[in-house]
């Protein structure tokens, strides 16, 4: 030891951790190269960036969804991992579409071997109901994922993250390139808990890269692809855009309850969830708050094109966007100065300091299944098939102080009203109006809603009446069978178990 170190040791037992300086660049020696300590973190190849994370056998990868059925980053990193030899992993995706497909054969394969997603579509989720994996999913929502990651459950060893741009320090957004997908909610929590942050970036952009949706002093590596997604197909499938006659009636009566609830007033906040019927209603809310000089104060959650043309004609007076639900939406973020980003922390996290949901007055959300006690299904259908997802769900409908779910009273002649949901997500004491295309229902718990919209002449059923009326049309539908197999797990926004999804049985 050097005289300076030997004395403070000697006299100061509690400073014996200090060490003799050794030169400028003892932990930083990219500082030596100019060329090296701008672009250490970019990578050749992503089996290069790969490598450098450090990724191991049974290690948690995640993903985000920001693109949506157009993401092209989920099957590819995977692709790799499974030609690299990787096995047992666990796939963090905050949700999976229908476009993931490709992940059954690596499942099937032992590359990927535990789930946990707010939710799933199409062939992967069917096979998963099918009893494809050893261990059941876990179904959590967008809020309870960061709580989850918080509490130590869900730990991310490597997080995957595709972004349309990219410094070579990793400042990057969803507003500029090519391929702008808008906010990066929930990227951005991914890049806050993972232990090593990989960007997938379709274009490499002159540092400073700002604004940026994810910093520099949280991404380890970068490498550039040639593309992280189609912007085209954010809009598609449950964020769709819809022109169907009773979608657009069921949106003007969920319009009408809003007027009539006691809520409509100057200043209000509202959300309108990712569900046709649910967006739609945003268009019909224009023309009454026009009428009625009301300004909101604020739009929350998923942003749609709808919501922008408000806040564009002053109807709307900021924008909270974790997720963009289509291009007009994206390119709203990247213009508007009061259309700000938000991560899924922020939104809806149970155990945040303040999640921003808390702040609703009004929420639409739409349903799979409702039943008579208003429990609400989002994940199985009638079928018992996992073709939904858990989303913001349960996180607004409990924090919003009037919660709307607007579903047709029937789907292709299966009942939507029933008397028990298959899975219950969303517990019936959150919900407060049902809104379907045979009446409107409220929850005995609200008993000042229904009185105000009967005030207003709004025609109220009782939501058992509303049962009985599609069984009268329907007929009882037959049970469906499962075996005792569990299949997914749903996880409520504080991490509690609140139901399970069994293995559909063979026919």
């Amino acid at each position: 030891m050097s005289n300076m170190t030997e004395l403070l040791h000697l006299d100061y037992p509690h400073l014996s951790h200090l060490t003799d300086f050794e030169g400028a660049h003892q932990i930083t020696p990219w500082l030596k190269d100019a060329e090296a300590k701008k672009n250490r973190k970019l990578c050749d190849t992503l089996e290069q960036a790969i490598a450098r994370s450090g990724l191991q056998d049974g290690m948690t990868i995640s993903f985000h969804h920001a693109f949506r059925e157009g993401d092209r980053v989920i099957n590819h990193v995977v692709a790799m991992l499974a030609r690299l030899g990787f096995k047992n992993l666990t796939l963090a995706s905050s949700s999976l579409m229908t476009c993931n497909e490709a992940l059954i054969e690596h499942i099937r394969s032992g590359v990927i071997t535990r789930i946990y997603t707010s939710g799933m579509r199409g062939k992967l989720a069917e096979a998963i109901s099918h009893g494809l994996m050893d261990e059941p999913v876990q179904i959590h929502s967008h809020g309870g994922r960061v709580k989850l990651l918080q509490d130590g459950e869900l730990n991310i060893d490597v997080a995957f993250l595709g972004v349309p741009c990219s410094d070579e320090f990793g400042n990057a957004n969803g507003t500029h390139g090519k391929s702008c997908c808008g906010s990066l909610g929930y990227a951005k929590v991914d890049a806050h808990f993972a232990r090593k942050v990989v960007l997938l970036a379709e274009e490499l952009v002159p540092f400073p890269n700002m604004p940026a949706s994810l910093m520099q002093d949280e991404v380890d590596y970068i490498v550039k692809v040639d593309t992280v997604g189609d912007p085209a197909k954010i809009s598609v499938g449950a964020a769709r855009v819809t022109s169907n006659p009773r979608e657009l009636m069921i949106a003007r009566a969920a319009a009408e309850v809003i007027e009539h609830s006691g809520y409509f007033r100057n200043g209000f906040s509202m959300q309108t969830g990712s569900g046709a019927a649910a967006t739609a209603c945003t268009r019909f809310m224009e023309e009454k708050m026009e009428r009625n000089g009301v300004v909101a104060r604020f739009a929350l959650g998923g942003i749609t094109g709808s919501l922008v043309d408000l806040h564009e004609k002053g109807l709307i007076e900021k924008l909270l966007d974790t997720q963009c639900f289509d291009g007009q939406a994206a390119a709203s973020l990247a213009r508007n100065p009061n259309h700000v980003e938000i991560s899924t922390n922020v939104y809806a996290n149970p155990t945040a300091k303040a999640a921003s949901c808390d702040q609703l007055d009004v929420v639409i959300l739409s349903a799979l299944e409702i039943d008579i006690d208003f429990n609400v299904n989002v994940i199985t259908g009638s079928d018992g098939v996992m073709r939904g997802a858990s989303g913001g769900h349960c996180d607004v409908a409990s924090a919003a102080n009037l919660t709307i779910v607007v579903a047709p009273l029937l789907r292709t002649r299966i009942p939507t009203v029933v008397k028990r949901v298959t899975t219950r997500v969303t517990p019936g004491e959150s919900i407060d109006v049902l809104v379907t295309d045979h009446g409107i229902a409220v929850n005995p718990a609200r008993p000042e809603i229904r009185e105000r919209l009967l005030a207003a002449g709004v025609k109220v059923v009782d939501i058992e009446d509303l049962y009985k009326r599609a069984i009268s049309l329907t007929g009882e539908p037959r049970p469906i069978e499962f075996t005792r197999r569990i299949v997914g797990v749903i996880r409520y926004r504080d991490g509690s178990v609140i139901d399970v999804v069994r293995q559909v049985k063979e026919e």
